[in-house]
């Protein structure tokens, strides 16, 4: 996958458990694909939503943005980090997720 290297990233294997610990884990996504399952424990806004909900997302703790593979959450990324938050991009996002084995929660 083609990645911009203006964005912090990384890719499912790389994401631990002390990165789940310590990251606000932020689902960009649109209701319906979040629905249909997401990182447990992750917050969900909307990337149309993020510029007015941006308050919501922490100042204080490392950000790790998830979309569907990876271009909504780069933009979030880009986003974020110019909003001063320490904000990181999951590459390959929730498709790369799940095709590695990784947990989904549908709560």
């Amino acid at each position: 996958m083609f990645q911009n290297p203006q964005i912090p990233a990384v890719v499912p294997a790389q994401v631990d458990e002390a990165l789940l610990a310590e990251a606000f884990v932020l689902d960009v996504r649109e209701p319906d694909e979040w629905a249909g399952g997401h990182i447990e424990g992750a917050t969900h806004i909307p990337l149309g939503e993020l510029q007015e909900r941006v308050g919501e997302v922490p100042l204080d703790q490392k950000v790790l943005c998830v979309c569907a593979v990876g271009g909504r959450s780069g933009m979030a990324t880009q986003f974020l980090a110019a909003e001063g938050r320490d904000a990181i991009n999951l590459d390959g996002g929730m498709y790369a997720w799940q095709s590695s084995g990784r947990p989904v929660s549908t709560d």
